[in-house]
Formats: C-alpha cells, sequence, structure tokens
C-alpha cells in the first residue's frame, strides 16, 4: 500500500524533535550539513565501491557534499534538515536533475581536486546513474543521510515527508536511487516502488531505481 511511514505521528514528530524541527537547509548550514551526510554515508556499499581509500572517505564526502550543496542543490531550494543538523534530504526540482554538459564541466576540475584518481569511478558511477533516469517530470531525491548514532529513529521518514506531502497534494511522482537492503525498505514504507536493479560499474554491489507515484489515499486523508 503507498503512503507514509505509518508509524503514528506522534512517534514521528518525537524522532524530529530529538535532533530539532524539520526545516528548510539554508546556505550557512552547509558545511555542518556536508559533514552529516558524509558520516551517513561514509559506510555505504557504493560510496565505498567508488571512494576505495578508507582513510580519505570522510574528507572527500564531506568536500564533495559541500561543492554539489553550494553549485547544485541549495539553489532549488529543496533541502531540509534539523535543527541540529541530524541528516538531510537533498532534493531536485522537477526538471532540474541533469546538469548541461558546460555545467558538469565546470563542477569536474574541483571533483578532481577533492576525489583525485577516484573521479573517473565517480563520474562512471554518475554516469550509470543517469542511464535510465526517468524522463517524466517529478521530485529527484538526490541524497538522504542521517548521522549514523541518530538512525532507526524515525528521522529519515520525518525528512522525506517534507516533499512528499506536496508530491501527492500537487499530484507530482518522486524517483530515487535505493544503495542499501535497510535504504530500499524505508522508501519502501513511504511509498516508493523498486523499478530497476542496477551496477555502476563491475563489481559495483546493487542499486535500485525507486519511483513513487503520487498517492490520492494520503491526499484524501489531509
Amino acid at each position: 500500500m503507498e503512503g507514509y511511514d505509518q508509524r503514528p505521528m506522534t512517534e514521528l514528530a518525537s524522532a524530529g524533535h530529538a535532533v530539532g524541527n524539520i526545516r528548510k537547509a539554508a546556505a550557512t548550514d552547509t558545511q555542518r550539513l556536508a559533514a552529516a551526510l558524509a558520516r551517513a554515508f561514509y559506510d555505504d556499499p557504493p560510496t565505498g565501491w567508488v571512494l576505495r581509500d578508507d582513510s580519505r572517505r570522510l574528507n572527500q564526502l564531506e568536500r564533495s557534499f559541500a561543492l554539489s550543496l553550494r553549485k547544485i542543490f541549495l539553489a532549488q531550494d529543496e533541502c531540509y534538515t534539523t535543527d541540529g543538523i541530524g541528516g538531510g534530504a537533498i532534493w531536485a526540482c522537477p526538471g532540474k536533475w541533469h546538469l548541461g554538459l558546460f555545467k558538469q564541466l565546470r563542477l569536474t576540475p574541483a571533483l578532481a581536486s577533492i576525489n583525485g584518481r577516484a573521479v573517473a569511478r565517480l563520474l562512471q558511477a554518475v554516469n550509470a546513474a543517469e542511464s535510465n533516469h526517468p524522463k517524466e517530470p517529478h521530485y529527484y531525491l538526490a541524497f538522504l543521510g542521517v548521522e549514523p548514532t541518530m538512525q532507526g529513529k524515525g528521522i529519515g521518514s520525518a525528512l522525506l515527508r517534507q516533499v512528499l506531502q506536496r508530491c501527492d497534494r500537487d499530484g507530482v511522482p518522486a524517483y530515487l536511487e535505493a544503495s542499501t537492503p535497510r535504504n530500499r525498505a524505508l522508501y519502501e514504507r513511504n511509498g516508493f516502488n523498486v523499478t530497476e536493479e542496477f551496477f555502476l560499474g563491475k563489481g559495483s554491489p546493487p542499486l535500485w531505481r525507486m519511483w513513487r507515484a503520487p498517492s490520492r489515499r494520503s491526499t484524501e486523508i489531509s
């Protein structure tokens, strides 16, 4: 059944309250939000396939997230975090998920400076993820991450709800790529369905493309 995390609203609200209210991220949050996302993704299997040097990965992630927030996502005004910066949901608006060639070329030197030789695998991963990206207008969840010490408390679902409620109200789909079975289960609880399993390259762990049609049921309830 499509819909949001089925736990009581009071439980989800208390989860968000554990680190503060859910709110839009501001430019002043960039470094702290990038650091929180880096810690959330440090042990992510596909991330480890791209960034294979354990000793450098956290720094690479933090700098890469800060770059993408500044240059791509914050300007779209659909990035959400908590008052305590316990994690974040980073969305691209309909029609704005794809970077044009000019912008990709402008960002490549900075990405190479941050990631060194791993930039080749990073660009390969981006191309693999984009290769079968849906063409229908949708909100795209680029990243969802919660601090490791705060995971399992419903914060991820609370962050997701900010945009999913609008999707249901306005009749707009949502799309993402899940990178672990645990994350896939979280998204399934929030109305997403797997459309395809895919790989970033030879030897990479699997990822899952997931699509969420707007839920009439949650619109009727509201």
